[in-house]
């Protein structure tokens, strides 16, 4: 995680204390002692407490009171109360500053210490799919809702089984917290069950036993599961999540739904039928994009629905991640703001033992 504020920032607001006082110098010297310029001297290191340590706070200070010092000399200001009233002045902005110095100081060594944290739950509830897994080049792009956050409530995962390569994507309800906590369980359940059950569907059956188990209410996880092996053909099973993209070789764009609808993770309890597994064809240089609800629901200033199959020409370039890159950075542009959902993409290219042919470009 990065600090919000830019290099060119900063180094203003590393400057404004130096700027104010030679501002507030020149003014009390030309307009002269009637104004009342000198108590702004205090400026230079209020300002200073904004972005330094403490120790800055406290040399700006001194300095300030040096320049209070000589103005009030030159303007004849310590024959009367005003020139120790704006000693007095400097000297209390300067000690409220190192005050607020030193308490910034601290919720900064705080925050470092969460995101150092944050960082390790990343890792441990998403971690870095594989470059590669079987005939499978892999790629994923991550973007959560809450500020200064890197994980929430979207998942995904890739796992080489016995049975093939499998593959989760899914959405958890609501935000914060408690959807991470979900998260990190239908990863679990999935990690586990993707090594030991043999079919698809039996894999299913069992994140939906291990989420209703513990779920609540009427929470729920939409998600979509996907098999690939090696007979040139990917196996869906979709709870309620949004249908993936496939993008020939030609550049065509395909989006394959369920021959029925299913309901999300946790709602199997109503009695309901699960969902049915469907093929579809994945063959050598296409790809599968399968993505989470942020993404097709992501608004442009008119109110426009992301149209993500139109931008599958954007997954043109030969390295996977700078493809996965190039389709972020426009539902970035397309959104102009930070985003109201959590966004999950996973790139999923077939090369097969035909890795050097290009990617299609749509």
């Amino acid at each position: 995680m990065t600090d919000k504020k830019s290099p060119s920032s900063r180094t203003v607001l590393s400057s404004m204390p130096v700027v104010v006082m030679a501002m507030v110098a020149v003014a009390d010297v030309v307009a002269g002692p009637g104004v009342g310029f000198l108590p702004l001297v205090s400026l230079g290191p209020a300002f200073s407490g904004l972005v330094g340590g403490w120790r800055r706070t406290v040399v700006f200070g001194l300095v300030a009171l040096v320049l209070c010092v000589g103005l009030g000399l030159y303007d004849g200001l310590f024959e009367e109360r005003r020139g120790f009233t704006a000693m007095a002045a400097v000297a209390g902005v300067t000690a409220i500053g190192v005050a607020a110095a030193v308490m910034r100081s601290r919720r900064e060594a705080e925050l470092a210490s969460v995101r150092s944290i944050a960082e390790v739950a990343q890792r441990v509830l998403l971690r870095p799919v594989p470059l590669t897994a079987g005939p499978l080049q892999a790629a994923v792009s991550y973007t959560s809702a809450v500020a200064e956050a890197r994980i929430g409530g979207d998942l995904y995962e890739v796992v080489a089984s016995p049975h093939g390569i499998r593959v989760i994507v899914g959405d958890v309800q609501g935000k914060g917290l408690a959807a991470v906590e979900t998260a990190a369980l239908v990863l679990g359940a999935f990690r586990e069950a993707a090594h030991e059950e043999p079919d698809l569907v039996g894999l299913g059956e069992r994140l939906e036993r291990s989420v209703a188990r513990e779920l609540e209410g009427e929470k729920f996880v939409t998600a979509i599961l996907a098999e690939i092996g090696t007979r040139h053909e990917a196996v869906f099973l979709n709870y309620g999540h949004p249908a993936p993209m496939v993008v020939r070789r030609d550049g065509a764009v395909d989006f394959p739904k369920p021959p029925t609808y299913a309901l999300p993770l946790g709602l199997g309890a109503h009695g309901t039928e699960g969902p049915k597994p469907y093929r579809v064809d994945f063959a050598p240089g296409e790809q599968l994009l399968l993505y989470t609800d942020g993404v097709t629901e992501a608004r442009d200033d008119e109110g426009r629905f992301y149209p993500v199959g139109e931008r599958a020409h954007l997954l043109k370039d030969p390295h996977a991640h700078r493809a996965l890159e190039a389709l972020r950075a426009d539902l970035a542009q397309h959104s102009g703001g930070p985003p109201h959902d959590d966004a999950a993409m996973l790139l999923l290219r077939y090369h097969g033992h035909e890795e050097g042919k290009s990617v299609p470009t749509a």
